[in-house]
């Protein structure tokens, strides 16, 4: 189970600055407007649809400015809230999507002959990693090895 929490890990490190970016304008750009209209069309006591699609309309224009009216107005209980809901949602669409994107198995995206089967450079005692035959990244089969030196290629070639 480890080896899917770091493969997602690891896919993700980029999306993650992505998905928080993402997160703020969402918040300045459409939930500021929003509480802030819907706290305006509130105030008389009902709620007055014609006078919250206006003042959404001009909200959304200069999103800036709302987010300051809040603070202004004493709608800000009424952000922070909306804002709670719309974080709790956006959070369980990122970890749908983060779970989506976790290996299914623990060999997932590991290039067909790397040296990934070895680890804490066992390889190295048969194999070099200045030159010689390229085996993979970081590894080459010497040509001054004593034996038999024969290489066996197991794997397919991909042609488009």
């Amino acid at each position: 189970m480890n080896y899917k929490i770091e493969g997602a890990i690891k896919r993700n490190r980029k999306n993650f600055i992505i998905y928080a970016i993402l997160w703020v304008v969402i918040a300045i750009v459409f939930v500021s407007p929003f509480s802030y209209s819907a706290h305006v069309a509130g105030l008389d006591g009902e709620f007055k649809l014609d006078v919250f699609i206006e003042t959404l309309g001009t909200s959304i224009t200069n999103p800036f400015g709302t987010l300051g009216a809040l603070f202004t107005s004493g709608a800000v209980s009424n952000f922070i809230s909306t804002l709670l809901v719309v974080t709790i949602f956006y959070t369980v669409f990122f970890f749908i999507g983060f779970v989506k994107s976790a290996p299914k198995n623990e060999f997932s995206d590991i290039e067909h002959g790397s040296s990934d089967w070895s680890q804490r450079g066992e390889q190295y005692q048969i194999l070099s990693k200045n030159k010689g035959i390229i085996l993979a990244e970081d590894n080459y089969l010497p040509l001054d090895k004593r034996g038999n030196i024969n290489v066996l290629v197991v794997g397919r070639f991909w042609f488009w």
